[in-house]
Parts: C-alpha cells; structure tokens; sequence
C-alpha cells in the first residue's frame, strides 16, 4: 500500500472521466491489463454514461463528474473530455483527492496548466499528461540512442501532423471556445517530439493560416535552441501530411517513418555505417496501444511517485510554454484570452 496514492499493489483501480472516442480507446486497452480495474465512468449526462458503463462492463456510470471526482473506490482518474475542459475537469479530480491521467493538449494555455500542477503538489497527488508517445518503447529507445551520441550533437528535427479534412465551421477543431486549431490537436506531437531530444527551445517563431473563427488551419514553426539546433515543426487540418519525423545531427541521421508518435519503426544512419532498422517488440502490442501510458501511471502509484520521469510536469510545462508562444506569434486567441494566452479566464464549455 502506498501512502502517496493509497493504490494497492497488485489492482489499481481507474474511473473514466468522459465518454468519446478517446475514453473508449484507452478503456478499451485498460480492460485488458490483469492488474487494472474499471470501476466508474461519469458524463455531464446520465444516458452516455451508461451506455458507456454498459459497453465496457463497468459497474458505476454518473451523469456528473463530480461523483467520480468523489468516489473513494478510484485511484485515479482518466480525463478524456475535450482539452477545453481538462483544467475543470481535472482540476476537480485533484481537489477530491484523486490521483490524474489527463489528456494532452494537458491544458489551454499554460496559466491553466501551472494551476493543475499546483493542485497535485498542494494535494499531494500524481498527475501526468497522457502523451504516450513519451510512453513508447520504441520512442523511449530512439530517444537513448540519441542521448547516447549515436548520431552526434543534435542539429535538426522535422516533423509533421495533418489531417485532411475539410472540417465545417460546427466541428470541434474549428471551434475557439473548444480550444480548436491544428495546433493544439495535432502541433502538439510536433512540438513535444521536438522538446523530448532537445529540451526547451530559446526562441519560437511561427506563421499559420487562421479560419473565419478565428483558430489556425494549418501552422508553421521554427525552433531554436542557444547551442545552434533549430526543429521544423508543421501541423494541419486542412491536408493529410506524412506523419514523419527525422533527426538529424553531427554523426547520423534518425529518420521515422508515417506516424512517428507511434511508430512501428525508424531507420538510424550513421556516417561510415549500414543503415539500422529498429522495429518494434509485436510483445508490446500494436501500435495503436495506450497501454504502456496505463502501465507507467500503475508503476508510479505503486512507488508512491507524484509525477512520472517518462512524463515529467516540467516538462509538460515546458511544451506548454511553446504551444502558447506559438499562439501569440500567430496571433491564435480562444474566448476569454484578450490579454494572451496566459492572461485567459476559465470558460466552462458545454461538454458531454
């Protein structure tokens, strides 16, 4: 038992906080660990919750977040709803005591998220991001590789994420109160691919092109960091792009093909050498699964940690920071941020 999470050490138990198509696909994967127990689902509405409950084999569905956030049988919440919603919604998870897996984008902008970190420490409670690309073992040993100098001194990363569209003015990626743009959705795997190499970068410049409502179609960004590496970042919803990812540096080249986020693969080309290929350990699952994120939050309950090393809360932060410059380069404000992104005030969004 540990006194951090209060977690028992062989079944974590995990309440699911909305009900779309995020929420089924890790709960999906979660009902197939031995060691995870489903025990809630809740919705602003009874009628989803239920069907979802039904759907899944959970025995508790509640047409309010706040019962979940109250139930002591949770160990820890899953927050699925829209990103529009997390700092509310997780917000009141960790005020009820319950430890928290919240969705990325993790937040709005980074006042919100500043404040959910500041809730699990006052709180004492684990709270991550649920970036499982951080989570991949296949990432995690493209990441070592780099670490340990196996192409050089980092000089380059590009990648991109686009989806094709068209997506009408009603749709949720259109929409400013719900957070909606290309940037939040898909640039945040860029940007966080970019920042798990080589950290936080010192300047950030970007352009995009903005909808009538106001949120970015597609957007551009160049990185930099002091010791001279730059990241070519691109993200859209208005053309399906590679999906690839490549890492460039003084000795080599990484170069990850379609869905680098969850890739299947990636090539390492060194200088002098044979070109190696890393696939992934069919063991792990497809490559599709959000296991491995369930697995790394399990693990560090059981340790009585409050954050994960995989997906530290700087670094989080730090990917926030950077979503937010680029908003204010391309000039991207949602309701309620007049002042920037980190002057906004909540907005509760109308959310199942």
């Amino acid at each position: 038992m540990s006194e951090v999470s209060g977690v028992a050490e062989q079944t974590v138990r995990w309440g699911i906080l909305a009900t779309g198509q995020m929420a089924a696909a890790f709960t999906a994967d979660l009902v197939d660990l031995p060691d995870a127990e489903v025990v809630a689902v809740a919705s602003r509405a009874e009628e989803p919750a239920r069907a979802f409950a039904e759907r899944f084999g959970i025995p508790r569905a509640y047409g309010d977040w706040e019962s979940l956030a109250h139930d002591p049988d949770v160990d820890v919440v899953y927050v699925a709803s829209p990103h529009a919603a997390h700092r509310a919604a997780a917000g009141l998870c960790l005020e009820a005591g319950r430890n928290v897996l919240c969705e990325k984008p993790f937040t709005l902008n980074l006042r919100q998220a500043r404040e959910l970190v500041a809730l699990a420490r006052e709180h004492d409670r684990f709270l991550m991001e649920a970036m499982w690309m951080y989570c991949n073992p296949l990432v995690r040993r493209l990441k070592a590789l780099v670490e340990d100098g196996a192409i050089g001194e980092v000089r380059t990363v590009q990648a991109d994420f686009g989806l094709a569209g068209p997506f009408p003015p009603s749709h949720r990626l259109r929409d400013p109160h719900l957070g909606g743009g290309a940037l939040l959705d898909l640039g945040v795997y860029p940007v966080a691919f970019a920042q798990l190499l080589l950290g936080e970068p010192s300047d950030v410049t970007a352009r995009a092109v903005l909808s009538a409502e106001g949120v970015d179609l597609q957007t551009g960004a160049l990185l930099s960091w002091d010791g001279g590496a730059l990241a070519q970042l691109h993200c859209s919803i208005t053309g399906s792009t590679a999906t690839c990812a490549s890492v460039t540096g003084s000795q080599g080249r990484i170069d990850v093909p379609s869905g680098f986020f969850h890739p299947e693969r990636f090539v390492l080309r060194r200088h002098g050498r044979e070109p190696e290929e890393f696939t992934a350990d069919p063991a792990d699952g497809p490559r599709t699964s959000l296991r491995h994120e369930a697995l790394e939050v399990m693990r560090a309950l059981r340790t009585g940690e409050t954050e994960s090393p995989l997906v530290p809360l700087e670094g989080t932060l730090a990917v926030m920071r950077t979503l937010d410059a680029v908003r204010e380069r391309i000039g991207v404000r949602y309701p309620g941020e007049a002042g920037g992104p980190e002057a906004g005030q909540d907005r509760e969004p109308a959310l199942v």
